[in-house]
């Protein structure tokens, strides 16, 4: 599960939405001039499924009381299931079934969106104003390695299945009072900073989608599929790659995939000191698990058991060397 929190796809959030807003209308503009006649597809919220992006851009630009010109007015959330977590829900739901689902679900994570605040008044997502965007195909850019090596052209739909949502959420909530920001991200360090502009820890936020997801849709996520995964392989300390690389090693993981990635998570927010201090909390959560962990552990004893074998094989080789400077 990918999701992202940037300024704009259109390199600027501190003026109008216009941009933005006509820009994530590309797969309508697109339909309509090739006059395929197929279903466009409106703005969604927590209100309705049937926006038109004239109120996108009326409600986000006309909520920015307060706001300087160089502030920030607006955010985009880009919200895209993985090729596997689309094929579970097309296996459940079918394309169209998947469309509303992943709606539903992109209402949640804006649910979970306004709580990473820590706001007092910011519960949900209807204390936020915002726009939602299902989107059918993404389309290869020029950064892309593909159009880089010439394989694709710029432009150019790619394959797979791509269904995703993007989010226009505005900078202020609801009642247009208080200033909401994802930049801010002293996770409360900043006691001053964090009153005015609120907490935001951008892992936990995208932690929270990958949760979600799972619970929602029942996706059994392998761990190396999880985010936990993925940050300490690429930012972790040689004692969380040395507990991630245990817990990758345990054979049939699906038995307890759930308890495994939760010890991931922990790994990933620095909370065993050690491996040994995992295998404890391992064993608190069941004799089976801990039995799974302990099990790569007797492999290096095994190793050993060989190395007198080869001694002999040595000491004959050493006889014939003997025998041979004899002749």
């Amino acid at each position: 599960m990918f999701i992202n929190i940037t300024t704009s796809e259109t390199g600027d959030n501190k003026g109008s939405s216009g941009a933005l807003v006509n820009y994530l209308e590309k797969e309508n503009q697109m339909q309509t001039e090739k006059g395929k006649g197929l279903e466009l597809e409106n703005w969604f919220n927590g209100t309705g499924n049937e926006i038109r992006r004239q109120e996108v851009r009326m409600k986000i630009d006309g909520n920015i009381a307060k706001l300087g010109l160089i502030d920030s007015k607006f955010f985009l959330i880009n919200i895209s299931p993985s090729q596997k977590e689309l094929a579970h829900l097309y296996e459940m739901y079918g394309k169209n079934g998947t469309k509303e689902k992943l709606k539903e679900f992109a209402m949640k994570v804006m649910d979970e969106y306004a709580k990473n605040f820590k706001r007092p008044g910011i519960n949900s997502h209807k204390d936020l104003l915002w726009y939602g965007k299902h989107e059918n195909y993404r389309y290869y850019k020029h950064t892309d390695k593909e159009v880089k090596d010439g394989t694709r052209q710029k432009g150019e739909r790619k394959e797979g299945k791509q269904d995703h949502i993007q989010i226009i959420v505005s900078r202020k909530d609801i009642t247009n009072r208080i200033k909401l920001s994802p930049q801010n991200t002293s996770k409360g360090k900043n006691k001053e900073h964090s009153a005015k502009l609120g907490e935001f820890n951008r892992t936990a936020f995208k932690q929270s989608g990958e949760n979600l997801f799972d619970a929602l849709f029942g996706f059994d996520r392998g761990l190396k599929d999880t985010l936990s995964y993925a940050n300490i392989m690429q930012n972790g300390t040689v004692i969380q790659k040395k507990q991630m690389n245990l817990l990758q090693n345990i054979p049939n993981q699906k038995a307890d995939q759930t308890i495994i990635n939760g010890l991931a998570k922990n790994a990933a927010e620095g909370v065993f000191e050690s491996v040994g201090e995992m295998i404890g909390t391992a064993r608190k959560l069941g004799a089976d698990l801990l039995s799974l962990l302990m099990e790569p552990v007797y492999v290096a004893p095994q190793a050993n058991v060989m190395e007198p074998p080869k001694r002999k094989k040595k000491k004959k080789n050493n006889m014939d060397q003997s025998q041979g400077i004899q002749r």
